[in-house]
């Protein structure tokens, strides 16, 4: 317990800390200047604060995060079961925690503790995002060459060098555990097999199933990190949500392949000891079979719902098969007891608040404002939102229509930007699959609805981006993967008219299937686009038409505005904990976890140990995992929905002032009060500039090699899975470190 208040007494005085630091760099800040006889600039003493700050909150993450890692390597060792746990365990109070107390502390507690100090980094970084630009262009420059492609038109899809690393360390890591468990348990295998009274061989093999699960739960240790859209941990090593779903499949497949090969030893041990009973056990302390008979069956059928054909074909069933992850979680827990399940703790602990704060957005309903709806069977879907609410390009927001399907969300990229759209927010829903098929039927027809109810979970995207930073901007897409560039390219005209700054050349190679997808490109101006000078932005549009080798395009259509009316109970889109509230998230995760934390101590002091005395042989298993997973959620609950309605209420109360003292202008809220209108738009000029070729696609070794004369090229694609692979793999053989490549795609 003394380590506890130790640990909390830390976490509570943390902003004394800050506070301690701020006047120490005043101090020193004031006597270098007044030694100089120069003025106090306090912008620049707050900035050179936040710095010290940051670098502080950085070493600690770093420090942790190492310390977590040399677990991880002497966890399969004798020297960490026999000496090092056993120390923790003797130094730690056992009346309010027990046993489980020493897990939490060695496994979760790191994990928790990060993503409290990330959070409060990224809070730091927004207050300092306007200056360094410098030092971050350099330092951006220097990482470029790892982000490079190594290997691509492979299983796994484009890998980079630094992913190469980090796969090739967790590798290591696996057979590393295997080995040492094995070691371990085979060299006292001869005196287990005459103890059980069975052969050699089938000692062995109930040896190495333990073994294979216990390395499987190195790999669910680490699933729920990249499925956490909010994650400051994921924001803190550079990766976004929908760009580390991959890792989630990868680290899904592993775990569910050693699992299954866990569970079909021990089905094979007890059929050959004859214990085939064995199976249907549920032992009141220890390990429970049948609840990790149930948990395997869940995994199973979520594993074989993920492979492509089924998860491309059938989405719909892959989705809602997916859900069975509750299922697999509960019954993981009930068979290894929760004091074992606190090693996949920490991530599954992030997941659920950031599942439950999606869960808080959705309850909303958001004001959609105008909808564009294209001949190519495409729309774009206007939405209001605070002007508060900042995102980056390339951003994704997650839809969910309930007059389509209650259940199903579906990700889109945000087309707009929140530097020029103050209350608006922009996405392309091109029609291709069953639901965006019946949305894009509901707009595009006479009786289309006045009214129409949306959900949204979002934005997530990238802290920046670096496209301005490049001399020159090769952007390759494919069929609707032209919307993340919509999006790019708003911001570098906003940066062109409104900061003056030059903007790189843009070259956009796009390709569609027919002629009518070339409406898409005249998206890349909003519905008030007219205010922007597009001559600011060196801007060449190559379209290429592969399926139709006419010249001349007849009868094009025009593009159709729907207004819509707005509803007493629509809100506009708000800012999410996360990206535009790292503060809040970090008081969620620091006070739901302290309240969890007391709540455990409360029972486990007045009700079971009075019971057991931590002897783990009268307490069932079971009642002490479900409390506390119950009071998990309990916790992240009441914090959670704490927080949220207190920053509802904050923004509620801005925006009435605002609306006050400030009247709305912009192009789209005049429409919010009145009658839904339909109007016809001529087609924009940017189609008119493209030059589009007929029967052809684009040729990219020669177009790249054609873009010489620039020290920095980006090279940015978005499109089909063999797009991506052909202009990777030039990427990959140049020689130079010219090209820095990038795939932009959210196909997973």
């Amino acid at each position: 317990m003394y380590h506890y208040t130790l640990v909390l007494s830390f976490c509570l005085n943390i902003k004394l800390l800050f506070n301690v630091v701020v006047c120490v760099c005043k101090c020193v800040y004031i006597y270098r200047h007044d030694s100089k006889r120069e003025e106090v600039n306090v912008m620049d003493l707050e900035t050179s604060t936040l710095k010290i700050f940051q670098k502080v909150i950085w070493c600690f993450i770093v420090l942790i995060s190492l310390g977590y890692m040399m677990v991880w390597l002497m966890m399969p060792t004798n020297t960490f079961f026999m000496h090092w746990l056993p120390d923790i365990q003797a130094k730690a109070d056992p009346i309010y925690f027990g046993k489980q107390g020493t897990t939490i502390l060695v496994y979760t507690f790191p994990i928790i503790f990060m993503a409290t100090l990330a959070s409060l980094y990224h809070h730091m970084m927004q207050k300092g995002s306007n200056h360094d630009i410098e030092s971050s262009k350099m330092g951006f420059l220097r990482k470029a060459s790892w982000r490079k492609p190594l290997f691509v038109n492979g299983h796994l899809g484009i890998i980079s060098r630094t992913e190469f690393s980090f796969i090739i360390m967790f590798v290591v890591l696996l057979i590393w555990s295997l080995c040492s468990y094995l070691h371990g348990m085979f060299a006292k295998v001869a005196l287990q097999a005459a103890n059980e009274r069975v052969q050699m061989w089938e000692t062995k093999l109930e040896n190495s199933a333990l073994a294979l699960g216990l390395v499987g739960n190195i790999c669910l240790a680490f699933m729920f990190f990249p499925v956490s859209r909010g994650s400051s941990i994921l924001r803190f090593i550079g990766l976004t949500s929908e760009a580390s779903i991959k890792y989630h499949i990868w680290l899904g497949h592993i775990a569910m392949t050693f699992f299954t090969a866990h569970g079909l030893c021990y089905v094979t041990f007890w059929d050959k000891t004859h214990q085939i009973s064995e199976i249907f056990t549920w032992n009141k302390v220890g390990i429970s079979n049948v609840a990790g008979v149930v948990a395997l069956l869940a995994g199973l059928a979520m594993w074989a719902a993920t492979f492509p054909v089924i998860r491309r074909k059938f989405f719909e069933l892959f989705f809602y098969i997916h859900h069975l992850y509750i299922v697999f979680v509960v019954f993981y827990v009930l068979h290894v007891g929760f004091s074992y399940s606190c090693i996949m703790l920490p991530g599954l602990y992030l997941f659920l608040i950031d599942r439950y704060l999606r869960f808080l957005q959705s309850q909303q309903k958001i004001r959609l404002v105008s909808a564009r709806v294209l001949p190519c069977e495409a729309v774009e879907l206007n939405f209001s939102k605070n002007p508060g609410l900042c995102y980056a390009p390339t951003s994704i927001i997650f839809i969910n229509v309930p007059s389509i399907s209650k259940l199903q969300w579906h990700p889109f990229t945000i087309t707009s930007c929140s530097n020029t759209d103050y209350d608006t927010l922009s996405i392309v829903i091109k029609s291709s699959g069953n639901w965006s098929h019946t949305l894009y039927q509901k707009l595009s027809t006479s009786s289309s609805p006045a009214h129409l109810d949306v959900s949204v979970e979002g934005p997530y995207g990238p802290a920046s981006t670096f496209f301005s930073r490049h001399e020159m901007l090769v952007m390759v897409s494919g069929g609707s993967g032209i919307t993340p560039f919509i999006s790019i390219i708003r911001s570098l005209l906003s940066k062109a008219n409104t900061e003056g700054c030059k903007a790189p050349r843009v070259l956009l190679i796009c390709s569609f299937k027919k002629s009518i997808d070339l409406t898409l490109i005249d998206l890349l101006l909003p519905i008030s686009g007219t205010a922007l000078d597009t001559s600011c932005l060196q801007l060449q549009i190559e379209a290429y038409v592969t399926r139709e080798k006419q010249t001349e395009m007849n009868d094009r259509k025009l593009l159709q505005t729907l207004w819509f009316k707005s509803n007493a109970l629509d809100e506009p889109i708000s800012k999410v904990f996360g990206q535009n509230n790292w503060l809040y998230l970090g008081i969620i995760i620091t006070t739901s976890f302290i309240l969890f934390l007391l709540i455990i101590a409360i029972l486990t002091r007045y009700y079971i140990y009075p019971i057991d005395h931590n002897s783990d042989l009268i307490y069932p298993y079971f009642s002490r995992s479900i409390l506390s997973m119950f009071f998990i959620c309990v916790s992240i609950v009441i914090a959670a929905t704490s927080v949220f309605l207190w920053n509802k209420k904050q923004n509620k109360d801005l925006r009435q002032i605002k609306n006050t003292s400030t009247p709305i202008t912009s192009p789209a809220s005049v429409y919010y009060e009145t009658e839904r209108e339909v109007e016809s738009l001529p087609l924009q000029s940017f189609t008119q500039l493209a030059k589009i070729h007929y029967g052809e696609r684009p040729d990219m070794k020669k177009i790249l090699s054609n873009c010489d004369g620039s020290s920095s090229i980006g090279v940015l694609v978005s499109g089909p899975r063999k797009m991506r692979h052909e202009v990777a793999s030039i990427c990959k053989s140049c020689s130079t470190d010219d090209l820095h490549f990038e795939s932009i795609s959210f196909s997973w």
